[in-house]
C-alpha cells in the first residue's frame, strides 16, 4: 500500500521493466526522441485564444435538453452550495439511471450540523448497491465499491472529488451528475453501463505514469462498447501520457494542463504528449463546509472541466435537434451521443468520433509571448504536439465545436505537420494497448490523489 507523506501518496517501489512488450518499448523510444527533440526547440510564444463564452440549453417540451457526467473520485460534498439547484429530476430520469434511494438533506446549519442532522436516515443507511438522487442538488450518487468511511460524501481527510465535480459543473452548470466514489475497474464500469451516461472522467492513478494497467478495461467497454467519451487525467508530471493507463488508451481523450490566464503556456509539471492541454488551476468548492472555495491546480481538474465542455457541446446540439435522451445507447440510440432530426424531420446523428474530431480541431497553439517568470514551459514551435497534443481547450471552444457539429460553421483542418504527429500519437497507443496485457486492479494499490488544496498533484 501507499504511503501518505504530505497529502501525496508515495507508491511502494515497483520493478515494471518485465510489464512492456517490444512495441511498447519502441513506442516508448520513438516518444522519448520527440519529446527531448521538442523541449530543445522551445520559442518564445504566447495567447491567441478568444474570449471564454457559455450557452445554457433552454427547456423543451419535455423536460430539457441533458447531458450526465460520470465524475469517479474519493467522493462529492453534497451539501456545498455549488451542487444545488431549484430543479427536481424528474421520475423518468431517476428510473432510467437506477435510482433506488432518495435522501432529503437538512440545508439548514454548518456542514457538520447538516451531516449530524442527517447521518440516522441517510448516511448510516447507505449500501454498496445503492443508487442515490439528493433532491435539491444536481447529484445523484452511488459507491460500488463499498469501502469508504461514509459512501458517496466526500470524507473528512479528502476534497479531491468535490473540487473534481465543481470544475465540471464550471463548464457546464446544466449538466447532471452521476457521482461514483471508488478508484476501481468496478468504479467506473458502473458508470459505464448506465445507458444515460455521456462522459465519464477520471483524475487518479499510477504516480509518474508508471506503465501499469488500471482502470482500462472499465473505459474501453464505456467508450468502445457503449459510445460514451472518456476524459482521462494525464500525470502530473512531465511523464508521456502514452503509456498512463488513465490517459492513455486510444479511446479514452488523454488531458495535461497549461496555464490559462497566465501566458498559456504548458505547466511544466504536466504529463506530455497527451490529446489536448485545459486549464489547470482553478477556483473550486471545499469538501467540508456549506459555500467555500480555494485555489488548487493539478490535471485532475483540467480534465473535468473538459468533461464540462463536452457535455455542454451535447447539451446544446439535443436542444437543437430534438433529442430529448442522453448516452450513446447501442440499443436504444444507436450508439449516438446525439439522436435527433433537423427542422425537416431528417435524422441528425452525432457519435464519439464525431465529438472528438471537433475537440481536436478547436484545439489552438498559444502565439508570441512568454514570461519565463512564469513557472511554466514555452511552447515549441516545432513538434508542439508532443507537448499539449492538439493544442489547448477552454471555454471558448464550446461555441466552435458546436457550430461544426452542427455544420453551421466547419472548422479548418490543422496543419499537415500537427496531423502527421497526432495521427503517430494515435498508433504507438494502438500498438502499447494492443501489446500491453491488462491485468484489472492489479495494482490499484497504487492509485492516488492529491488531497484538497495540494498545489501539484499526483493525479
Amino acid at each position: 500500500m501507499a504511503d501518505e507523506i504530505g497529502g501525496e501518496a508515495i507508491p511502494t517501489p515497483l520493478d515494471t521493466s518485465s510489464l512492456m512488450e517490444p512495441k511498447a518499448l519502441i513506442a516508448v523510444g520513438i516518444l522519448t526522441f520527440l519529446l527531448i527533440f521538442s523541449f530543445f526547440a522551445l520559442a518564445l510564444t504566447g495567447d491567441s485564444s478568444p474570449l471564454p463564452t457559455t450557452q445554457e440549453p433552454e427547456d423543451n417540451d419535455g423536460w430539457r435538453a441533458f447531458s450526465v457526467v460520470a465524475p469517479v473520485d474519493t467522493g462529492i460534498n453534497v451539501y456545498h452550495d455549488h451542487f444545488r439547484t431549484n430543479e427536481t429530476f424528474p421520475s423518468w430520469l431517476l428510473d432510467e439511471l437506477g435510482v433506488n434511494k432518495i435522501c432529503e438533506l437538512t440545508f439548514n446549519g454548518t456542514w457538520q450540523e447538516r451531516y449530524d442532522a442527517d447521518k440516522e436516515a441517510c448516511w448510516d443507511t447507505l449500501i454498496a448497491s445503492d443508487i442515490v438522487y439528493f433532491p435539491g442538488t444536481k447529484i445523484i450518487g452511488t459507491s460500488p465499491d463499498g469501502d469508504s468511511e461514509i459512501l458517496i460524501l466526500d470524507d473528512p481527510s479528502d476534497g479531491h472529488g468535490s473540487a473534481v465535480t465543481g470544475a465540471v459543473l464550471n463548464a457546464n452548470p446544466n449538466a447532471v451528475i452521476f457521482f461514483v466514489e471508488g478508484f476501481s475497474t468496478e468504479a467506473v464500469l458502473a458508470a459505464a453501463n448506465q445507458p444515460l451516461v455521456d462522459v465519464i472522467t477520471t483524475s487518479f492513478g499510477a504516480p509518474g505514469s508508471v506503465p501499469i494497467s488500471g482502470i482500462e478495461r472499465g473505459t474501453e467497454v464505456a467508450v468502445v462498447e457503449q459510445g460514451k467519451m472518456h476524459a482521462g487525467a494525464a500525470d502530473n508530471s512531465p511523464s508521456p501520457a502514452i503509456q498512463d493507463s488513465t490517459a492513455g488508451p486510444p479511446w479514452s481523450i488523454g488531458i495535461a494542463g497549461y496555464a490559462e490566464e497566465g501566458d498559456d503556456q504548458k505547466e511544466i509539471m504536466s504529463g506530455s504528449y497527451p490529446d489536448i492541454s485545459a486549464d489547470w488551476t482553478q477556483y473550486l468548492p471545499n469538501h467540508d463546509d456549506i459555500d467555500g472555495y480555494h485555489e488548487t491546480s493539478g490535471t485532475s481538474f483540467a480534465t473535468p472541466r473538459t468533461a464540462g465542455i463536452l457535455s455542454s457541446v451535447l447539451e446544446s446540439l439535443r436542444f437543437e435537434f430534438n433529442d430529448d435522451g442522453a448516452g450513446a445507447s447501442p440499443d436504444m440510440r444507436q450508439g449516438m451521443l446525439v439522436n435527433g432530426t433537423d427542422s425537416d424531420g431528417n435524422p441528425f446523428l452525432v457519435s464519439n468520433s464525431d465529438v472528438r474530431e471537433a475537440l481536436n480541431r478547436s484545439a489552438w497553439y498559444p502565439d508570441l509571448g512568454w514570461d519565463p517568470t512564469s513557472g511554466t514551459m514555452p511552447i515549441s514551435p516545432v513538434a508542439p504536439c508532443t507537448q499539449t497534443g492538439w493544442g489547448l481547450v477552454n471555454l471558448s471552444n464550446i461555441e466552435p465545436m458546436i457550430a461544426h457539429l452542427n455544420q453551421s460553421s466547419e472548422l479548418t483542418q490543422r496543419p499537415g505537420d500537427v496531423v502527421a504527429c497526432m495521427n503517430a500519437n494515435q498508433e504507438m497507443r494502438e500498438a502499447y494497448w494492443n501489446a500491453y496485457p491488462s491485468t484489472p486492479d492489479a495494482f490499484s494499490e497504487l492509485y492516488v490523489t492529491g488531497s484538497e488544496g495540494v498545489e501539484r498533484r499526483l493525479y
